[in-house]
């Protein structure tokens, strides 16, 4: 029997769902979906209210949760995207566009993995305010495998003051 393993999971979403309402209240049923589904929700993140990276106009929820579940990486990808599709049809084409569920794993603590279709840690999860504030809020000690810093301490990076160029 395989053992349970921890994983740190991005969520947003900038469309209302017909059932679930605000793109908040999305997240909050995505995370209630998950646990249904067998992935354990163990910490919830507060929601942040972002701009929009790309072309779509409307704000962000963003948020972040820890699940625990025997599922590998790239099985665990699968049911996210399962519950994306459940939430909602993703529109194809255009990149980073407006959608009512997006789910990524951001880290996992059996540390990197990677396949055709999956890379942990996430790619772009080190340079994304909208990613590691929820995700310092509930998992500030978790270390990437790639820079070995604490999450507490890449968004402190990211955001950390710095002088105006002359």
């Amino acid at each position: 029997m395989a053992k349970k393993q921890r994983y740190l999971i991005a969520m947003g979403s900038n469309v209302r769902h017909a059932r679930h309402g605000r793109p908040r209240d999305v997240l909050a049923a995505a995370c209630k979906r998950l646990d249904a589904d067998g992935v354990k929700v163990k910490a919830v993140a507060p929601v942040v209210m972002t701009a929009p990276l790309g072309p779509s106009l409307r704000r962000y929820a963003n948020g972040a949760v820890v699940v625990k579940t025997k599922l590998k990486p790239d099985e665990l990808m699968d049911r996210l995207g399962k519950v994306e599709r459940d939430f909602g049809p993703r529109r194809r084409g255009q990149r980073w566009r407006a959608r009512v569920l997006d789910l990524d794993i951001v880290l996992w603590e059996g540390g990197a993995w990677a396949s055709t279709d999956l890379i942990v840690p996430h790619a772009d999860f080190r340079s994304r305010d909208f990613v590691l504030r929820p995700s310092a809020a509930i998992a500030g000690d978790w270390r990437d495998p790639v820079t070995n810093l604490t999450l507490r301490h890449i968004f402190a990076r990211l955001t950390r003051p710095r002088p105006t160029p002359r």
